[in-house]
């Protein structure tokens, strides 16, 4: 689609890597485009069943490219309509993605490409990776999901705090309160461990944990009969699919089950 965007295949794993690492993988429109449009396809395809999104060379995503930004408000475009456009999207697509997404978070991870990181079901950093909820220093509010992310990571104080006083949180300060879910030993360990985890999902049951996700997105905001009319609409989806059968049989038959996705 783009050399601003690689889609690298293996198997049932698709990895996604921001390539402008000369930038830090700054989000520029043509960036951005691609990331959403790639998500888009890859939530309806079937022979997908784990996502690993990683950003080249030394930094997972520092948001927004501002020397295109400076540009636009140079011309006189101040709506900022690049949320609507751009990254509401691509935070609705990481956030209700009906398949498992692990990001692999090298380095620094700022403004929305902290906001992206954080919508991952999983996320991997190592010794440097750093979160910055860099939005304040620049004079803007957060976006990119990350006012629906944060307080369900870290709470709505420790939220706030973040993203007023827009400091960088490292690597084992992050995962202490939740901002990464595991610490490789040295970065260069981050992406192949995030690998390792998704290609552990991509073999799992896909449709249960689609639906695992709805129900947690539905019961973190919810009240319990929204929680058990989800779950029950769940189930009867779920129960419906070749992989539970399977597994059932080979619960009986005291065997490993094998996942397919269906």
């Amino acid at each position: 689609m783009t050399d601003s965007l690689l889609v690298d295949r293996n198997g049932a794993v698709v990895t996604l890597t921001l390539n402008r690492p000369d930038a830090m993988n700054a989000l520029t429109v043509e960036l951005k485009e691609a990331l959403r449009d790639t998500l888009a396809s890859l939530e309806s395809d079937k022979s997908c069943r784990a996502i690993v999104l990683a950003g080249a060379g030394k930094a997972f995503c520092v948001g927004q490219d501002l020397r295109e930004h400076e540009q636009q408000l140079e011309s006189g475009r101040t709506d900022l309509d690049t949320v609507r456009v751009h990254y509401n999207p691509i935070a609705q697509r990481l956030a209700s993605m009906p398949k498992p997404v692990v990001a692999a978070v090298r380095g620094m991870a700022a403004g929305a490409g902290a906001s992206f990181a954080l919508l991952a079901d999983f996320r991997i950093g190592g010794p440097n990776t750093s979160i910055l909820m860099a939005f304040a220093n620049v004079g803007l509010a957060g976006d990119s999901g990350v006012s629906w992310s944060l307080p369900r990571i870290v709470g709505h104080a420790r939220a706030l705090e973040l993203l007023l006083l827009a400091e960088p949180v490292r690597a084992e300060r992050a995962y202490e309160m939740g901002l990464l879910s595991q610490l490789a030993e040295d970065d260069e360990q981050v992406l192949p461990v995030a690998h390792a985890l998704a290609e552990r999902l991509a073999a799992g049951p896909t449709v249960a944990y689609g639906a695992i996700k709805r129900e947690l997105s539905i019961g973190d905001a919810g009240t319990l009969s929204d929680a058990l009319a989800a779950e029950a609409q769940a189930q009867a989806i779920c129960g419906a699919t070749a992989d539970h059968k399977a597994a059932v049989s080979a619960f009986v038959a005291k065997q490993k089950p094998v996942f397919e996705g269906k």
